[in-house]
């Protein structure tokens, strides 16, 4: 992976009055692309770049150019594209010729070939721009389930564009500001934030499956979905669903074991990770390498778990199972709570945001643990939202519930803020004006029964919200590593497939992702195949409680602390005070009490460090 920024102006001397910026803009994404760095300055246009090597790294470097048919095109490219072999025939069949191996130079030529349709023939993660310098239009584009981030703003009559957010915010004309608009997404939906914001003022984010165009002789910018989910009448009877499924999942794993650099696995002992590391382990074996895998664990965890609903056992005698099963080389991660602490602000130094909190943090030094063994590693994040394993899918209850299953607090949100912090928003009606929209644009066909209509809007609901929160949390904390993190479930071939699969065939034998355990079997060991679902590990420590509220404690002690501009003190003297008593959790099962605890330790982290101007 790598990271991707530039501007775009109506003139020459926009470009040449920023060039000290653009210095400042591709310093924020070294993290992203440790490996080299490229900058494309000509005319009207600059394009940056930061490369994490790879496929190819001889032939790869970027801004890369390509002079086709009378046009110069200057691209510049995050991501992976894993139909490469496909596409390299077809264009050579067009009479293009190729220097190395990279997927950076076919996608190059696939523009220059189809144009902005290239996007339509990619399988693969990407957010890229190309340059077509005699025409002075900016292509931009983004992969079709969000994998890769892409950001961008319109100021000085041009397009601002970058990986990140803190990329756009090196720039002068970018400021650090947010209306009550952004501060609503912040406080009653995050770490969520509304499809195609960026939150800051004026800056906005591709979606998932949008690709732009921007005509720097006229300054204007237009922006086409090119996919999305679409309701269709399923082909299949169950055995032919299992056996489709299967030959996906095989390939989309088998396809993305592809890299000229070490590849690794996440190994949680759950069904997803559990997959992927079978799969891979006996590519890995076949080839005559060893793959190694990786778990992450809490200090003390053994000795203060307790089963609950939504996490009944622990993961560490399924990995080690699962250990007993492969050829590959374990490695465990053990983290501490001094560490998971500290590592809440790195947190927001790499996602530009408030975010998980400690599901943020554990991430972060888990793939800063990986990076030394691996610069690729293989994860399962995405088969609950495409397979329906969450709660809300499968409890009657839950699933029928308004609003967005994994945000049912708005009210207690909503009593932390000051009077007036929001100006006119009424924080019921902001979240329901959103959570409607998202069910207005659910792609149901006609003559669906209630529970399959409302599986779409779940599916819907979670693909473009929920997923989309999870996936900004693993770019983010792999990338500043600079750890590239593959997400084979999330191959927009399965998720397109199983949209509309009866919820009869997802929930085989009564159990989540009963259909995606039957697709599997005889590659996994039975008792990991049946196993329940289990979230993501967090630490059961209560020491980390303790430390978090009493880094809460110390905060708003501070009269100025920025915190105290948007949250009521007594608010969070009484969360503080709470403890593990408190019943509402902020995000799902995700955050609860703990959690919320160190979100508002990296809000105000967040607005101190970004020096955030509320307008």
């Amino acid at each position: 992976m790598c990271g991707i920024a530039g501007q775009v102006g109506r003139s020459a001397r926009t470009v040449q009055e920023n060039y000290q910026a653009f210095g400042a803009m591709q310093k924020t994404l070294a993290r992203r692309g440790p490996d080299q760095r490229g900058i494309y300055c000509s005319g009207r246009a600059a394009l940056l770049h930061t490369r994490l090597c790879v496929i190819d790294p001889e032939n790869g470097t970027q801004p890369m150019q390509l002079h086709w048919h009378g046009e110069t095109y200057v691209m510049v490219y995050n991501g992976e594209l894993y139909n490469t072999p496909e596409l390299r025939a077809a264009l050579q069949s067009c009479g293009h010729e190729f220097a190395g191996r990279s997927d950076t130079e076919v996608l190059l030529h696939a523009y220059a070939q189809w144009g902005g349709a290239c996007v339509e023939r990619c399988n693969g993660i990407f957010a890229f721009a190309v340059w077509a310098v005699q025409q002075g239009v900016l292509f931009l584009a983004r992969d079709r389930c969000g994998v890769k981030p892409l950001f961008y703003a319109q100021r000085q009559g041009g397009l601002l564009f970058g990986s990140e957010l803190k990329t756009l915010l090196a720039h002068p004309a970018v400021e650090p500001k947010i209306d009550a608009n952004g501060l609503a997404q912040i406080m009653l939906l995050g770490p969520g934030r509304v499809p195609g914001s960026g939150v800051f003022c004026g800056v906005r984010e591709l979606l998932p499956g949008q690709c732009a165009e921007f005509d720097a002789n006229t300054g204007h910018l237009s922006l086409r979905r090119y996919w999305y989910l679409t309701d269709h009448e399923h082909p299949d009877d169950f055995a032919a669903t299992v056996r489709r499924l299967r030959e996906l999942l095989l390939d989309a794993i088998h396809r993305q074991l592809v890299a000229d650099v070490p590849v690794a696995s996440l190994l949680s002992g759950g069904l997803d990770s559990s997959i992927l590391a079978s799969v891979a382990d006996a590519a890995f074996v076949k080839a005559g390498k060893t793959l190694h895998t990786f778990s992450v664990g809490y200090k003390d965890n053994k000795r203060y778990f307790h089963a609950t609903k939504f996490q009944p056992g622990a993961d560490a005698p399924f990995i080690r199972l699962m250990n007993e099963s492969l050829q590959a080389t374990h490695h465990w991660v053990t983290l501490d709570t001094p560490q998971l602490v500290q590592a809440l602000y790195r947190a927001v130094d790499a996602r530009d945001l408030p975010g998980m909190a400690d599901v943020d943090a554990s991430l972060l030094e888990f793939c800063r643990c990986i990076k030394p063994h691996a610069t690729v590693a293989l994860s399962g994040e995405c088969a609950d939202e495409i397979f329906g394993g969450y709660p809300w899918y499968r409890d009657p209850a839950v699933r029928e519930k308004y609003g967005f299953p994994w945000a049912q607090s708005t009210a207690y949100r909503a009593s932390f803020l000051r009077p007036g912090v929001l100006g006119g928003i009424d924080p019921a009606a902001f979240v329901d004006a959103h959570y409607q929209r998202a069910l207005a644009e659910t792609s149901a066909r006609a003559g669906l029964s209630p529970l399959e209509h409302r599986m779409r809007q779940m599916t819907n609901l979670n693909f473009y919200w929920f997923m989309q929160t999870l996936l900004e949390r693993k770019d983010r904390m792999s990338m500043y590593s600079g750890l590239e993190v593959r997400v084979p479930f999330c191959d927009y071939r399965i998720a397109e497939y199983m949209y509309a699969v009866p919820w009869q065939f997802k929930d085989y034998n009564g159990q989540e992702k009963g259909l995606l355990r039957e697709a599997v079997r005889g590659i996994l060991p039975e008792s990991v195949r049946t196993r329940r679902k289990s979230p993501y590990p967090k630490t059961w420590n209560p020491a980390y409680l303790q430390a978090v509220a009493r880094e809460l404690q110390r905060v708003i002690a501070d009269p100025a602390a920025p915190i105290l501009q948007i949250v009521q003190r007594d608010a969070l003297q009484r969360l503080i005070s709470a403890g593990a008593d408190n019943p509402v959790p902020w995000y799902g099962q995700l955050m609860t009490t703990p959690q919320t605890i160190a979100w508002f330790l990296q809000l105000n982290y967040w607005l101190k460090t970004y020096r955030v101007e509320l307008v």
